[in-house]
């Protein structure tokens, strides 16, 4: 396969900024390009520097605009694909009414099989290259999916969602059952191409103490996997685990005492903690999550962010679709950016673009493989159109800056500022209607 030159305008991070004026963060080039080879980046910076690198390349012209890092959401459920958008109840009626009949479907193969072409379409049609998805409870969904992200080499982290009790028993499993399901997909997945599998208890309520004492079984012999659940999204849900796990100091301790915790962990939505949950974070290197769409969907609550962060936490951020209401990075941060505001919190864009792209390769330890341009990265890439619509464009003739301009992609853009994505070099064809 020949080289590839993408062309455009560049930027790439380096650290989190702390401000407009820490350009030391990241690299901004108006006249860029990447050149791509073998799926990977070997050479990114001004365009006369890489052009002379290239004799022969296939030259992609992506001018005026802007070539970033493919976005990372590090919190979605694949088997919600058809239920974004179900109106009217908060997290525990939603979960009963909408989400288990809908993962109930994905006992069936073929659906599973043809939901996970979908379901990679839409992310990588919203600039998303890598994901962390739940499955459902079948081991057939996780096949599915992990299936569909190989024939793309699509980086994705996944995992077959255990529960064992609190739910209809078409979506139920057993805790030697969850068990056995899970470890052959390790053996099968993790590690195959660029899949990596996640433990992926759905949340206490679903789940035994047999159940989670066998996740934790299966953290201890696969330390390399990581680990996904949900944590203190509600109140009645905080309150319903703590009748099930009395014994417990707090929800968090349903996990940290079954050796779920570390910095392989990711904990969605961790709005309601306690000051001892935070600290237990902040010892073992746990994630939350934000999942702001998610949060204000369902009435959930406000993540205090500034909060995690003076105690020393990383916190990934995520669309968290099906409660979450848009595929779209750039939406999540629109929403996230009015919650923090509700709070007296600024999330400043140029670390609301770290935090899709560097920020959360971080959060999953593979800044050395994704979440930047560098050489000898993946060739995930990303092609904004900061002029996407009529609206962002009467607004762009009145940007002074690249954090003007990126703060109005960040408010108004969505799928449609999404001019191309590439996975693994490849450009991806965007869903019609």
């Amino acid at each position: 396969m020949s080289d590839t030159l993408l062309r455009g305008r560049l930027l790439t991070f380096h650290q989190e900024p702390v401000g407009p004026d820490d350009t030391d963060a990241y690299s901004y080039i108006e006249d860029g390009a990447v050149l791509i080879r073998d799926s990977m980046i070997v050479a990114s910076g001004n365009y006369d520097e890489v052009a002379v690198t290239s004799d022969g390349a296939k030259i992609t012209d992506h001018r005026p605009h802007l070539l970033m890092a493919g976005f990372i959401d590090t919190h979605i459920h694949f088997p919600q694909v058809q239920i974004v958008a179900s109106w009217g109840s908060q997290l525990l009626d939603w979960l009963n009414g909408y989400t288990f009949p809908a993962e109930a479907e994905y006992a069936n193969a073929q659906h599973a099989r043809a939901m996970a072409g979908r379901f990679c379409d839409l992310l990588t049609d919203h600039g998303t290259t890598t994901a962390v998805a739940f499955c459902s409870v079948h081991a057939s969904s996780a096949e599915a999916l992990f299936q569909e992200a190989d024939d793309r080499n699509m980086r994705m982290v996944a995992g077959k969602t255990m529960m064992d009790r609190n739910a209809p028993d078409a979506i139920l499993d057993t805790a030697q059952m969850g068990y056995d399901d899970s470890k052959a997909l390790i053996a099968k997945w993790h590690g195959r191409g660029r899949a990596s599998y996640a433990i992926t208890p759905r949340f206490a309520i679903t789940s035994t103490p047999e159940q989670l004492e066998m996740s934790g079984a299966l953290a201890n012999e696969h330390p390399e996997c990581y680990i996904q659940t949900h944590l203190s999204e509600n109140h009645d849900e905080i309150a319903y685990t703590a009748t099930l796990y009395p014994d417990a100091r707090d929800y968090l301790d349903v996990y940290e005492s079954n050796g779920l915790l570390g910095p392989r962990t990711l904990l969605g939505h961790a709005i309601h903690l306690k000051d001892r949950e935070i600290g237990a974070m902040a010892d073992t290197g746990a994630h939350p999550v934000f999942c702001p769409t998610s949060n204000l969907f369902l009435g959930s609550g406000l993540f205090d962010d500034a909060g995690l962060r003076a105690r020393g936490i990383q916190s990934g951020i995520a669309t968290d679709i099906g409660a979450g209401t848009s595929y779209s990075m750039l939406q999540t941060l629109n929403e996230g950016y009015k919650i923090l505001q509700l709070q007296d919190q600024k999330l400043h864009t140029l670390r609301a673009f770290h935090w899709i792209t560097r920020g959360n390769a971080e959060v999953l330890g593979m800044a050395d493989k994704i979440g930047t341009l560098d050489a000898g990265t993946e060739a995930d890439i990303v092609v904004i159109n900061v002029r996407a619509t009529a609206a962002m464009d009467v607004r762009m003739d009145r940007t002074e800056s690249l954090s003007d301009e990126l703060f109005v992609v960040q408010m108004m853009g969505d799928d449609r500022a999404i001019a191309q994505t590439y996975v693994a070099g490849v450009p991806q064809k965007k869903e019609t209607t």
